[in-house]
């Protein structure tokens, strides 16, 4: 039960996203693909033979032996709208764990898109694009969203402190509501990922992916270059096609 005034809402126009652990690196690869002809000696071989790692990860990517890429682990922990973990929660290849409305009270915390962010659909379902809309347009969006937030949530308060239970009291927020959660998934899972959720001239079948979980992707993408960065140049250079 809550009491009081309703809290201060707060509006964001990013996401969070943090690598909280991992245990990834272009070796977990090099190690998983040799075993196939040296057995347990494949260990030691990545020390020994580091010169032609390049060359065989582009060669696994390049011909899409998928498996030596699943050894490399990564977790993050995600703060994004509700609506963008909708679509996050369709790639049935990572790990979840959610924030829980059941719980705990939910924060005022709701999302806007930003001033740069597109808002116009040009064309039909297959072929569209989106443009940006005028300064009429955004203030209108901006102040529909507040508004029907603040309103919500101000609901959402009085039912709590009615007693009424958090699971039928969240009903009323809308799906720019934030949530957050840890996800864990292997290198091979976040190129799949990457290759729908991306947007990108380099990628052999282009994606289309909303604006919103793309930020999340971005984000992915940053640190997972950062800890298997020749793994990550030979995915760029197939095309971004996960094997």
């Amino acid at each position: 039960m809550t009491d009081g005034a309703v809290p201060e809402i707060t509006f964001r126009s990013d996401v969070t996203v943090e690598l909280v652990k991992h245990a990834a690196s272009d070796s977990d690869v090099i190690f998983a693909a040799r075993v196939s002809t040296q057995g347990e000696r494949s260990l030691d071989s990545v020390d020994s033979d580091a010169s032609g790692a390049e060359g065989l990860v582009r060669f696994l990517m390049r011909e899409r032996h998928g498996s030596p890429f699943e050894h490399s682990v990564m977790t993050f922990y995600v703060q994004a709208p509700i609506f963008v973990w909708r679509e996050h929660m369709r790639h049935r290849i990572a790990s979840y764990n959610e924030e829980s409305g059941r719980y705990r009270v939910l924060e005022p915390l709701f999302y806007v898109p930003a001033p740069e962010r597109n808002l116009v659909q040009i064309g039909k379902a297959g072929a569209y694009e989106f443009v940006p809309g005028t300064d009429e347009q955004y203030a209108v969006t901006v102040e529909a969203i507040e508004t029907s937030c603040r309103g919500a949530y101000a609901q959402y308060h009085r039912m709590l402190a009615m007693g009424v239970a958090r699971e039928v009291a969240r009903v009323v927020l809308p799906v720019n509501t934030y949530s957050s959660a840890y996800v864990t998934m292997n290198a091979r899972a976040l190129m799949n990922f990457l290759s729908l959720r991306t947007r990108n001239e380099d990628s052999r079948f282009p994606s289309y992916p909303q604006r919103e979980i793309e930020m999340v992707a971005e984000r992915y993408e940053i640190e997972w270059a950062r800890l298997m960065p020749v793994t990550h140049a030979a995915f760029v250079a197939n095309g971004r096609v996960a094997p």
